[in-house]
């Protein structure tokens, strides 16, 4: 485990909420030396002077003790996405837009060819879950209801409202799914 610098998080954190360190100082009622010992690595904060400072930044206190984000892990190289294809359909497929399903939150891109459609029967699913039409033209089935989407619209399907995805028309359509929690 590498040495946390919480100095330097707290320097960040105040210069992205565009804060003196005067101003900071007032915010959390603590003095701008004791905050200054600490950005240079001088003093270490107790815990109780930390969620004070964090409060007054409104950022998480865990936040302080996290390593930096690696980058690479978080970006999904358009060649490199998971895709989920169902051998029952083959006009039917889903890449996942995230690097993985560890989060509260799931991205999809499905295409559906034309003809095909999203499942036999409409079925639900917990969470919430918003749809956007990248391009080409899709029906959705809601409750029964059948709504057509063209490039550009977007809808929202509240939690376990059964649905249904048909493309009935000539032209592939790609539709971006943003879920949560992740369904699949």
């Amino acid at each position: 485990m590498s040495d946390i610098n919480i100095g330097q998080k707290l320097l960040e954190y105040r210069k992205a909420k565009n804060l003196t360190i005067r101003e900071l100082a007032e915010l959390a009622q603590v003095t701008p030396s004791l905050l200054s010992q600490i950005e240079r690595g001088i003093a270490n904060p107790s815990i109780n002077t930390l969620k004070i400072i964090s409060k007054a930044l409104q950022v998480p206190l865990f936040h302080f003790f996290m390593d930096s984000i690696n980058t690479d892990e978080l970006v999904v190289r358009a060649d490199e996405r998971k895709r989920l294809i169902f051998p029952q359909s083959k006009d039917l497929s889903y890449e996942l837009l995230c690097p993985d399903l560890s989060g509260k939150l799931e991205a999809l891109l499905m295409k559906l060819t034309p003809g095909s459609c999203s499942s036999e029967d409409a079925m639900g699913h917990e969470g919430e879950e918003i749809a956007f039409v990248l391009s080409g033209k899709t029906n959705i089935y809601i409750d029964g209801n059948l709504i057509i989407l063209d490039t550009g619209d977007s809808i929202k399907i509240p939690p376990n409202v059964k649905h249904k995805w048909e493309n009935s028309y000539d032209k592939d359509a790609h539709v971006i799914f943003a879920i949560t929690p992740p369904y699949f």
